[in-house]
């Protein structure tokens, strides 16, 4: 959480920053790549020992967009989430959501959660979070060069008055 200094001036903790990072990456990344990465970190092993606060559910959230990215907030329509929540021996509790309706995948993202919670963060930062970002900028790039592509341009003459 964010705290306030002796100056009045809010300090943001780095660790809550860091999550944020990893979970919104969790979040958007496609299912099958995410249990794919999952799977290789893990290898041949087990899951690690952990206990489910929230099996995976699934469930609807509200999706809000702005018109332009500035105009007033309107609701865009639902989209489908699957959420979970697991806590390791240790304490750590990690959450995972996951776009559609993969109970595996939101399962994954909790535990990477939780292990990152854990001190594995760097491991798993290397091994699944890096790679999932570049991939997600990489496919946001191309995205961007395609409609960059269709991008028309509108000229209009103004005729001159004669006097």
């Amino acid at each position: 959480m964010s705290k306030t200094a002796e100056n009045g001036i809010k300090e943001i903790d780095p660790g809550m920053v860091a999550r944020r990072a990893r979970l919104s990456t969790l979040a958007k990344a496609p299912a099958a790549r995410l249990l794919a990465l999952w799977n290789a970190w893990l290898g041949n092993g087990d899951l690690p020992t952990h206990e489910v606060l929230r099996p995976p559910e699934i469930g609807t959230v509200m999706v809000r967009g702005r018109a332009g990215a500035t105009g007033a907030p309107f609701n865009l329509g639902e989209m489908t989430v699957t959420r979970a929540t697991v806590r390791l021996p240790g304490g750590a509790v990690g959450h995972g959501h996951v776009q559609g309706r993969d109970k595996d995948a939101a399962l994954a993202a909790a535990l990477i959660d939780a292990l990152s919670e854990a001190g594995q963060a760097a491991a798993l930062e290397a091994a699944i979070l890096s790679l999932l970002r570049v991939e997600a900028e990489a496919e946001r790039r191309s995205r961007a060069a395609k409609a960059a592509a269709t991008k028309g341009e509108v000229f209009t003459m103004v005729r001159g008055e004669s006097a």
